[in-house]
């Protein structure tokens, strides 16, 4: 009887341990966390961060006008990973807030023996671009600024909007963040839902084809009139969206219009899901608007009150410095600097728990090669989480 008793349980366990990191998510225990400055130097309207995935424990530093700098144990290098400014419109550098400029970057996942990263960024004739550059054969700190190779191109037809966020799944496809084409009037032309345009989408390419080629499994491959690149769609701007570590869940943070703003998560591997944009605003039908149908609503939203005003998508913690937050996405507000965390409760239901209000403009989280979270602001600082 014991021993049928342990074997019961020896399987219960292997079943447990299938469940993705999500599913088994409880709210954190109370703690306080602070966000620690990391690195002294100030940065030039930073809007991302990230690392290399090849083991050097570097990370990465991009900044809106056109820089990528790399950072060591704390120390900026006197000269740039890569430097495209003179490829981006004049409004990047006059000062004030603008979407416009280097946007996204990611590395390949076999940057380490390949030597390749992706970039997005606005040029001065107002295409947004995706390029792949190559690491310098001669200094693995500098990017070769002549290996640029646009992958893919395409018209935005106003200044704001334009995504431009980067990242590899777990089945190693790029996926990109484009915004809805932007203008003021909650996407006139449809763009969100229309197939036949890239815009408010995330896209997914494989990369491992020259420029790109279409995984077989995109959800509108085999559909008359639709860009085979969609992997979703009905979104408005998804600034910043990330895959969990653990499971490859893709968490979506999607830029709200009026009223509210909205976090979107898919299981990993599932495509072809229409967010509702622009007939909804996060789970509102807005007036005027006919519903889609099959819309896939977020799994939370909060409004415009105390300040708050855009989402900053962030990260599903896995690092060594919050023990109480491994398994939730921590996720921000650009405009308040109000922080939450995202979970699932015992009954398997989303929710939120309110972390702090750091007061910083934060314009992107990054992670470090070991599940470190980092806090980046507009105004050129950044900072790690730690518990306390």
């Amino acid at each position: 009887m014991r021993s049928r008793l342990i074997i019961a349980l020896l399987i219960a366990s292997f079943f447990v341990m299938l469940l993705p990191v999500s599913a088994q998510t409880r709210e954190p225990a109370s703690a306080s966390y602070e966000w620690l400055p990391v690195i002294r130097e100030k940065f030039d309207n930073p809007i991302f961060l990230t690392n290399a995935g090849d083991g050097s424990g570097r990370i990465f530093v991009v900044e809106q006008a056109g820089y990528i700098w790399i950072v060591k144990d704390g120390v900026v290098n006197k000269e740039p990973f890569l430097d495209i400014s003179e490829q981006l419109p004049d409004e990047v550098f006059r000062g004030g807030y603008t979407e416009r400029g280097l946007l996204g970057l990611a590395f390949h996942p076999n940057y380490k023996t390949n030597g390749q990263f992706f970039i997005t960024y606005t040029r001065r004739d107002s295409l947004n671009i995706l390029a792949r550059y190559h690491v310098s054969a001669a200094d693995p700190d500098r990017a070769d600024p002549a290996s640029e190779q646009i992958v893919l191109q395409y018209q935005h037809p106003e200044m704001n909007h334009n995504g431009g966020m980067l990242a590899f799944g777990h089945d190693s496809y790029l996926y990109m963040g484009v915004g809805d084409g932007g203008g003021y009037q909650g996407d006139p032309d449809g763009n969100a839902q229309n197939k036949a345009s890239l815009l408010g989408k995330i896209l997914r390419i494989d990369v491992n084809s020259d420029p790109y080629s279409i995984p077989a499994d995109n959800p509108f491959v085999n559909e008359s009139g639709a860009r085979p690149e969609i992997w979703v769609l009905g979104l408005r701007n998804p600034w910043r969206f990330s895959f969990d570590r653990a499971t490859g869940d893709l968490y979506i943070g999607d830029v709200g219009w009026a009223q509210h703003e909205e976090v979107d998560v898919l299981p990993a591997g599932v495509g072809g899901v229409n967010f509702g944009w622009n007939s909804f605003e996060a789970t509102h039908l807005l007036d005027g608007r006919t519903d889609p149908g099959g819309v896939t609503m977020p799994v939370t939203e909060y409004e415009h009150t105390d300040g708050a005003c855009s989402i900053t998508g962030g990260y599903v913690y896995h690092g060594p410095g919050a023990p109480t937050l491994r398994g939730v996405y921590v996720f921000g507000d650009y405009c308040n600097g109000r922080v939450w965390a995202l979970f699932r409760n015992e009954a398997g239901e989303w929710q939120t728990k309110r972390l702090m209000d750091t007061g910083l403009q934060i314009s992107s989280f990054g992670e470090d090669e070991q599940g470190g979270l980092y806090l980046v602001t507009y105004k050129g600082y950044i900072y790690r989480l730690r518990e306390l």
